[in-house]
C-alpha cells in the first residue's frame, strides 16, 4: 500500500514538472505581434530606440509632416517619413524605425508623392528601413510612448516604462526609471556627458532618470542645448543639481512644438562620414579556383574596409554581390546602417564556388543592385569595385560599358594576375583597361600577391571618396546627347551663321565629351535639311569644336517643323538609353510649316526642347517648341551679336533641371 502510494506521488510530481517545463518554454518564446500606429505618430512621441511598427493606408495625406530628407527629424509622423522616403507607398505596411542622432538641419524634399519640410537643428532623428527584423534582436509588441496621452494610448494600447536597447541575442527587460529625490541625489555616482554649447533660450541643467543597471551611470547631467553637437563640459557638482525642466533641451532657435517637450536617453548613433558619401558595391571572387584560405583573406579585406569607413545614412553605404558561374547579392547598400552590423554580414560570407565569371556580375549589378528598392540614394556616386583572382572566365568590356553609361564608376582589383605563361589563358587580354573609366590607373590596382591586399584599402578608399573624380557618375556635364538644330535660311546671312556657330560651340565646351559621357549632334534646315554631324561621329571635345568650325551655310527658306521632325529620325534615334536627350533650336523667323505636332512627337519621345529665337522669330512658336514650362526652355534675343549673353542662362536651366532629378 506504502509502495503505490508513493509510486502515485511521483507520478504527480513527474507530471506537475513537466506541465511547469511547458509553461516555461511558452513564457521563453512570447509571440511577437507588430504594434500599429496612427499616420500622425511622431517619432518623436516613442521612446523605444529601435522598433518595428506596422502603418495604415492613407498616410500620404500633407496634413502628417515630415521634415528632413534620408535622416528625418523625430517630429516627423514615422509613417509619412517612410513613404517619403520609398519604404511604403500609400497603401501602408510594416517598417523598421531606428533612433539616431540629432542633425544641425534638415533639408526638405519632394519624394514619392510626399513633400517634406526644411527644419533647423533638432535634438533627435531617425531612419527607417523595410520592417525585416534583424536576426537575434528582440522588437517590443508595445511601444512606450513619452506620455499616457500618446495616441496609442487613446487607442487603448499599453505604455511602458523606458527599455535599454536590447543586445543581440537578448530580449530587452522593462525597467522602473530611478525616483529622484534630494536625499538620494548626494550618494549616486555622477558622470559627465558630452554636453552641447547652451541655447540662447535656456541656461538651467537637466536631470534625466536612467534605467538601472546602466554601465556605471545612475544619473546624466544634460544641458540645455543640442545632444548632437558633441562638445564636452565640465564635471557636475551634486550641490548645484537642478531638476529637470520639459522642454529645456530642443532648438537652438525657433518654435518649440507642446507634444515634443520630452528628453529620452539615446546614445548617438553616427551617420556615416559626409565626406565620403557614396553608394558602394563590392563584387568579390567566390570561384572554387580561390581556394578557401584566400577567400578568407578577401573577407578580410572587406571588414577592414567596414572598419575604416564611417558607413551611414549621411555617408558611405555599402552592400556585397558574390561571384562564381552565376552572381548573388550577400545584401544590398539598405540593410546595414553601421560599420559594426556590416562587418557581422561579411563575416557570415560563405564561398559558392565555380567559374570566375566577373562579366555577369558586372551585368547583375547593372540591372539589379543599384535600385531604390536596394537603397540606392539618386544623389549620391555609384561604386562597383570588382576583385578578381587571376583574371575572369567571362568578357567584361560589354558588361563594363552598359555599367558607364549607368554612372557606375568601376574599380578593378587583380590580384596575382596572369605571368608571362599564363597570358595565353586570358579569356580577355587587358580586360582591367576595357572595363574601367580611365586607362589613367585611377580606377585600376595591381596586387602581387593575396597577403598584400590588405595594403590596398587606404589607396583604394582614398580614391572611392573622392567624388570629384569619379569620372562616371552622372552629372549634369556628362550625361546627355545633344543635338543643336540650326536655322541656316537666307535671312540669316552668312557673317550671322558664324555668329550662330560661335554660340553651338560656346554650349559644347562647357561639357565633359566621350563616347560614355555627353555626345553632341548637328542638324541645318531650310526648305531641306541635313545632317552635319551624328552622335558617334566625334568623340573628344577638340574634334566637336572643329567640326563645328567646318559647318558651311546653306541659305533657303524655313521650314522648322520638317527640320525638328528630321532631328528625331536622324539625330535622336540613336540616341542612348540611358542619356537625357536635349534638342537646342536656334532660328530667326516664323516657319513656313507647321511646328506643334513635331513638337508634341518630340516631347512624347522624351527630348528636351530648348527654343531660342533671334530678330524676327515668332515668340508664341518658341514657346510651342519648347518643353514646359516654355519659360525656363524659351528664349528670345533682339540681335545676333547678343547670342552669346543667353549662353550661361541655358547652361543654368539645363543643369538645374537635371540637378532636380535622381542622378543615378
Amino acid at each position: 500500500m506504502k509502495a503505490s502510494v508513493i509510486e502515485m506521488f511521483l507520478v504527480l510530481l513527474v507530471t506537475r514538472i513537466h506541465s511547469n517545463k511547458d509553461v516555461t518554454k511558452k513564457l521563453k518564446r512570447p509571440r511577437f505581434t507588430v504594434p500599429q500606429i496612427n499616420c500622425d505618430v511622431k517619432a518623436g512621441k516613442i521612446i523605444n530606440p529601435e522598433f518595428v511598427v506596422k502603418c495604415p493606408a492613407g498616410c500620404q495625406d500633407p496634413k502628417y509632416h515630415v521634415y528632413g530628407t534620408d535622416v528625418y527629424a523625430s517630429y516627423s509622423s514615422v509613417c509619412g517619413a517612410a513613404i517619403h522616403s520609398g519604404v511604403l507607398d500609400n497603401s501602408g505596411g510594416k517598417i523598421l524605425v531606428r533612433k539616431v542622432a540629432g542633425q544641425s538641419g534638415y533639408k526638405g524634399s519632394y519624394a514619392n508623392g510626399v513633400q517634406s519640410l526644411s527644419l533647423p537643428r533638432w535634438r533627435e532623428s531617425f531612419v527607417v528601413s523595410e520592417g525585416k527584423p534583424q536576426k537575434g534582436v528582440t522588437y517590443p509588441s508595445a511601444l512606450t510612448y513619452s506620455s499616457t496621452k500618446s495616441p496609442a494610448a487613446k487607442a487603448g494600447e499599453p505604455t511602458k516604462a523606458y527599455q535599454k536597447p536590447p543586445v543581440p541575442g537578448t530580449t530587452a527587460q522593462p525597467v522602473t526609471p530611478l525616483q529622484l529625490t534630494g536625499a538620494m541625489a548626494t550618494e549616486v555616482t555622477l558622470t559627465s556627458l558630452p554636453k552641447p554649447s547652451p541655447s540662447t533660450g535656456s541656461t538651467t541643467s537637466s536631470l534625466r532618470p536612467q534605467p538601472v543597471g546602466h554601465r556605471s551611470w545612475e544619473l546624466d547631467l544634460w544641458s540645455t542645448g543640442s545632444y548632437a553637437s558633441g562638445h564636452n563640459g565640465p564635471r557636475a557638482n551634486p550641490g548645484e543639481m537642478d531638476l529637470w525642466q520639459p522642454g529645456s533641451v530642443l532648438l537652438d532657435a525657433g518654435f518649440v512644438p507642446k507634444e515634443e517637450l520630452s528628453t529620452q536617453s539615446l546614445e548617438p548613433v553616427s551617420q556615416g562620414d559626409p565626406n565620403c558619401k557614396v553608394d558602394l558595391s563590392f563584387l568579390i571572387d567566390g570561384s572554387s579556383s580561390i581556394g578557401k584560405r584566400r577567400f578568407r583573406i578577401q573577407k578580410q579585406f572587406l571588414a577592414d574596409v567596414a572598419q575604416t569607413l564611417d558607413i551611414g545614412p549621411g555617408g558611405p553605404l555599402m552592400g556585397v554581390v558574390q561571384y562564381g558561374d552565376n552572381p548573388a547579392a550577400q545584401f544590398s547598400l539598405r540593410t546595414h546602417m553601421n560599420s559594426r552590423d556590416l562587418k557581422t554580414a561579411i563575416d557570415k560570407i560563405t564561398q559558392r564556388g565555380g567559374l570566375s565569371n566577373a562579366g555577369r556580375a558586372i551585368s547583375y549589378v547593372t540591372k539589379n543592385f543599384f535600385s531604390k528598392a536596394n537603397g540606392n540614394r539618386g544623389g549620391a556616386p555609384n561604386v562597383a569595385v570588382v576583385i578578381v583572382d587571376g583574371w575572369p572566365t567571362d568578357k567584361v568590356e560589354e558588361a563594363s560599358r552598359l555599367a558607364r553609361e549607368s554612372g557606375i564608376n568601376i574599380f578593378f582589383i587583380t590580384v596575382e594576375g596572369a605571368t608571362e605563361n599564363e597570358k595565353q589563358y586570358v579569356t580577355e587580354p587587358n580586360f582591367s583597361n576595357k572595363a574601367v573609366c580611365r586607362t589613367n590607373g585611377f580606377y585600376s590596382l595591381n596586387v602581387q600577391s593575396w597577403f598584400s591586399l590588405r595594403k590596398t584599402v587606404q589607396p583604394l578608399l582614398k580614391r572611392v571618396c573622392d567624388t570629384d573624380r569619379l569620372a562616371c557618375s552622372k552629372t549634369c556635364w556628362n550625361s546627355a546627347d545633344i543635338g543643336f538644330v540650326i536655322d541656316g535660311s537666307s535671312s540669316v546671312g552668312t557673317g550671322n551663321f558664324r555668329t550662330v556657330l560661335q554660340f553651338v560651340a560656346n554650349i559644347s565646351k562647357e561639357f565633359e565629351i566621350s563616347e560614355t559621357d555627353t555626345r553632341v549632334g548637328a542638324v541645318q534646315y531650310t526648305y531641306e535639311q541635313r545632317l552635319e554631324f551624328g552622335f558617334d561621329d566625334y568623340h573628344t571635345k577638340s574634334d566637336i569644336l572643329n567640326a563645328i568650325k567646318r559647318v558651311g551655310y546653306w541659305s533657303g527658306g524655313t521650314s522648322t517643323g520638317a527640320a525638328i521632325n528630321y532631328a528625331l529620325e536622324q539625330l535622336f534615334k540613336k540616341s542612348k538609353p540611358n542619356k537625357r536627350k536635349l534638342m537646342i533650336l536656334i532660328t530667326d523667323g516664323r516657319s513656313y510649316d507647321d511646328v506643334r505636332i513635331p513638337a508634341m512627337v518630340a516631347h512624347h519621345k522624351g527630348v528636351t526642347t530648348y527654343a531660342i529665337g533671334v530678330a524676327w522669330a515668332a515668340q508664341d512658336e518658341l514657346e510651342v517648341i519648347a518643353t514646359h514650362p516654355a519659360s525656363d526652355h524659351s528664349f528670345f534675343v533682339d540681335e545676333f551679336d547678343n547670342l552669346y549673353k543667353f549662353v550661361p542662362k541655358v547652361i543654368q536651366n539645363i543643369c538645374t533641371e537635371f540637378n532636380s532629378q535622381p542622378r543615378n
